[in-house]
């Protein structure tokens, strides 16, 4: 065993400011490394010491090993948390880091490897006995021989990379006239994208839900599962509400399901936090997907139903401790839901929204959480992924959180650029997500500009034509009518209520 003493974090924004809290709880002193754009952010004012990395791009800042590396030894870090995104899922720098004699916050660079390439992952999940899509088992050699796959497990199917992430390399197949033509796109995105063009085929299955468990090991032979979450509300492939537990799951379901999560882990003697992730379709077969060799963005809903800090629990397992628990004594209470707050415009197909956070006033009360990593003043950039925030909470079922999370949207106050937020509240007061009916498919079949307009009135446009109204009401009728006629729907008669109230 080795105790850790000073943590070097390798990541920025919300995530990098989650774990320098902990190490603060636990004792530890922590190192924050930045970018030329984030000399202000919180993560690098609240860590003990902080370095400067490189300029903006990622490329030659957070993702240049041979930097944090030299970091950890100039500051005397004799561990790195990377998070997640950027080096958390690179097993050189797992390696490099067991070459220089630092402690890697994370599994073992060949769990991370053999995790990491699709194909090989469907190989050892098949030896492991873990369900999984039919489809090619190894990369695609032979065209023609996946042809002949396809038309044997039938259209749909998916084309994914085997290097793959985030949705990228991914082509769906409805026919085969377009299965050419799909695996040249899928190899082109995924050569651009991760420099490695190989791909694989599987079954698309119909109404598929995305549900993982989260797992933690340790190096005394405990494999542990922490429960279910629910990520099927997503964009482009990416998710955007999660919640835990899933709300189809009978607890035999769950437990099949969990048993499978163990198995997959322990095939690849993983070793620290990680996330199986599962596909489960309409007739509530369930199917390996892949696995996150890191902790995930959605962690805090797991913790909020079973009271654990995953963060803490991977420090302690990466100094070779054993897990202070059993599995029966990990217990889950109630349900909790997240929203990752965007700088994004849903009205505009999700593209980012940058700009100055001229206001950012979190909610708060009792069994609401925010992780953020940005504050009011602070720059939305297109360098780094949008995220403002992830809003969280907690209630005694599911229905409960839900509430909460729609009370704590409503206070939720940006201005600045275009968020997420309309589209959370329109989710999360549709008829598909409060009955649990619902499908990775949520977006193309419910979500649309018109829609969002009818059902949710934006409460910052509401201020902004309030402030607008009220500097021209001498003004006359015409000027009035234009503003009218230019504000989403509902917005405002919803402001005219208002006034009228107030008068």
């Amino acid at each position: 065993m080795a105790e850790i003493n000073k943590i070097l974090v390798a990541n920025r924004g919300e995530i990098a400011l989650r774990v320098i809290r902990t190490c603060k709880e636990l004792g530890k002193e922590t190192v924050a490394v930045y970018s030329t754009p984030d000399a202000d952010a919180p993560h690098v004012l609240q860590a003990d010491e902080s370095v400067h990395i490189g300029p903006a791009a990622s490329s030659e800042s957070y993702l240049v090993i041979d930097k944090i590396i030299q970091v950890a030894k100039d500051t005397g870090a004799d561990a790195i948390h990377p998070g997640y995104g950027f080096l958390s899922e690179n097993a050189d720098f797992s390696r490099r880091c067991q070459e220089e004699g630092i402690i890697f916050i994370g599994p073992k660079p060949k769990a991370i490897r053999l995790m990491g390439d699709k194909t090989e992952a469907r190989e050892i999940m098949s030896k492991a006995d873990v369900p999984f899509p039919p489809g090619t088992k190894k990369e695609l050699e032979d065209v023609e021989e996946a042809e002949k796959i396809a038309d044997d497990i039938g259209y749909p199917v998916l084309v994914k990379a085997a290097a793959g992430g985030g949705g990228k390399g991914m082509r769906i197949v409805n026919n085969k006239n377009e299965f050419r033509s799909g695996i040249k796109a899928a190899k082109s995105e995924a050569r651009n994208s991760f420099g490695d063009d190989r791909v694989y085929i599987e079954k698309y299955l119909v109404e598929p839900r995305h549900v993982e468990f989260q797992i933690i090991a340790d190096e005394h032979g405990n494999t542990f599962h922490v429960f279910d979450r629910e990520c099927s509300i997503q964009r482009r492939h990416q998710k955007v509400i999660e919640e835990a537990p899933c709300s189809i799951l009978t607890p035999e379901l769950r437990s099949e399901m969990a048993e499978a999560a163990i198995a997959a882990a322990e095939a690849v003697d993983y070793v620290g936090a990680g996330t199986i992730e599962f596909l489960v379709d309409a007739e509530r077969n369930f199917y390996f997907l892949e696995m996150n060799t890191r902790l995930q963005v959605e962690h805090p809903v797991t913790e909020l139903i079973t009271g654990l800090d995953l963060v803490a629990l991977q420090i302690l397992v990466a100094e070779g401790k054993e897990l202070p628990m059993t599995q029966d004594e990990i217990q889950m209470n109630g349900h909790a839901v997240e929203c990752r707050i965007y700088a994004e415009d849903p009205r505009d197909n999700f593209l980012p929204s940058t700009g100055t956070l001229s206001k950012h006033r979190i909610p708060s009360g009792n069994g609401v959480r925010v992780d953020s990593g940005v504050e009011e003043g602070q720059k939305i950039t297109i360098n780094y992924d949008p995220m403002i925030s992830k809003l969280c909470t907690y209630g005694n079922d599911r229905d409960h959180a839900i509430k909460r999370m729609l009370r704590a949207l409503d206070e939720y106050e940006i201005a600045g650029c275009r968020t997420t937020i309309p589209f959370c509240k329109y989710v999360l007061n549709h008829e598909s997500f409060t009955s649990g009916d619902y499908d990775t498919h949520f977006v193309p079949d419910y979500f649309s500009r018109e829609k969002i307009d009818a059902a949710i009135t934006d409460e910052s446009e509401v201020k902004a034509l309030a402030a607008a109204l009220l500097k021209m009401e001498d003004s006359g009728q015409e000027e009035e009518q234009k503003l009218k006629s230019n504000s989403p729907n509902g917005v405002y008669s919803k402001w005219w209520k208002h006034r009228s109230k107030k008068r």
